[in-house]
């Protein structure tokens, strides 16, 4: 890379207080039109965030060979979803995005080549939960790409070489589920607040357990936890952001645990707050 691209990158963000680090339980893409509480708790924890230079956002919807950041000026609303009424694939979130985030989270990662992408843009993961912190679409996004090919170490050791960008104004969103198994979601019951089944209710309060006593090796070997996480994370693209976030904890920072309920049986909103 040329020494005025370096120079360049090294001033596209001042060094700011720390910023905090998110999980977003993302739920059902009808989140991102509808009024409930899950949507009102997203809101009411962007008030309390000091405005971002930029966002960067790892999404259980975009799995690759390899890990690739978005680095397009402009990514589009991408509507990665089906059988939703047609209101929801009307949704557009014109947020820009930011090549110079994509380059330094590109040159932060030594673990693993980094791929800059211009194809992908902004998933329902992403923009269906910052839509609503940020309703103006003001503030640039980047994905960041889950290499379905590796383990959850791995993710977790890769997500501890952004800790830099904390200090950059950066806001670092995991976007997934604790618990989500749709496999086994009781339709006729998602009206009902709070439904959870026992196993459902159970795993997830081991994870809080687990968070809020800074046992993330406990959580990186979720495979090691008995049957309750097996059925907790059938697939693990849901849970993996949430090592994202963790990863970026510093010793002794605050936690919040917000939007903390099951929907429909086997899904948990559970959503964490880091700084």
């Amino acid at each position: 890379m040329k020494l005025n691209s370096l120079t360049k990158m090294a001033a596209a963000f001042d060094e700011t207080e720390k910023m905090p680090v998110l999980f977003l339980g993302h739920g059902s893409p009808m989140n991102a039109i509808e009024e409930n509480e899950f949507v009102e708790g997203f809101r009411k924890i962007g008030k309390t965030i000091p405005k971002p230079n930029a966002i960067l956002c790892v999404s259980a919807h975009w799995e690759t060979k390899g890990t690739f950041v978005t680095a397009m000026q402009n990514p589009p609303t991408i509507h990665d979803f089906g059988g939703f009424p047609q209101a929801l694939f009307d949704v557009q979130y014109p947020a820009p995005g930011s090549p110079e985030l994509a380059k330094e989270a590109q040159q932060l990662v030594t673990t693993t080549s980094v791929g800059l992408d211009e194809s992908w843009g902004l998933d329902h993961g992403a923009w269906s939960v910052i839509k609503h912190l940020y309703p103006d679409a003001s503030i640039p996004v980047v994905q960041l790409s889950l290499d379905y090919y590796q383990g959850p170490n791995y993710h977790y050791e890769l997500a501890r070489e952004l800790q830099a960008l904390r200090k950059k104004g950066i806001l670092i969103i995991g976007s997934g589920n604790m618990v989500h198994n749709l496999r086994m979601v009781a339709w006729n019951r998602l009206s009902e607040p709070e439904y959870g089944y026992d196993w459902a209710l159970e795993t997830d309060a081991k994870m809080k357990a687990f968070i809020l006593d800074g046992n993330h090796k406990a959580l990186i070997d979720f495979r090691s936890q008995g049957k309750g996480f097996e059925l907790a994370i059938p697939t693990p693209e849901h849970y993996l952001p949430l090592l994202y976030t963790l990863a970026l904890q510093d010793k002794n920072e605050k936690i919040e645990i917000f939007n903390d309920k099951a929907v429909g049986g086997s899904l948990t909103m559970t959503s964490v707050k880091i700084g």
